[in-house]
């Protein structure tokens, strides 16, 4: 089981909240589930609804469509964040390469904290707005 100040911290080292306090992230790691998946389990299928986000623990998982692999992402890594931002489906498959233990962040819980905590939406979307511009730097 992992302590909730160890999950406020995993949420902290990645992009979409660390524009966030960490008296913010707080009922964040409150709401994140702690889940094990086994080498070689298909964590999210492409197409299918996304209804929730993870972030990588301990473990290494590929991004793939088929057998064509996008990357693969380690200890630290989150994947599916705009599942709960959004309703459309996922873009790609996520597989374990190796047992893995992730936090689990659905939807659902995440809109009912945001009604509660405006002030995340406004730092969530400051990480958004950032990485559209620099998206935007690329394509030029």
């Amino acid at each position: 089981m992992i302590p909730l100040i160890e999950k406020v911290l995993c949420l902290k080292s990645i992009d979409l909240f660390d524009q966030i306090s960490t008296e913010e992230l707080s009922p964040i790691a409150g709401i994140a589930e702690e889940c094990n998946k086994n080498a070689g389990e298909e964590i999210i299928h492409e197409g299918d609804q996304g209804d929730c986000m993870y972030l990588l623990i301990d473990g290494r998982v590929k991004v793939h469509s088929g057998e064509k692999v996008f990357v693969e992402l380690g200890e630290g890594s989150c994947f599916g964040e705009m599942a709960i931002l959004d309703t459309e489906p996922r873009s790609a498959s996520i597989t374990a390469l190796t047992d893995c233990v992730l936090l689990r962040i659905s939807r659902e819980d995440f809109n009912e904290l945001l009604l509660e905590k405006p002030e995340i939406s406004r730092a969530i979307l400051s990480v958004l707005t950032h990485r559209l511009r620099e998206a935007n730097k690329r394509v030029k």
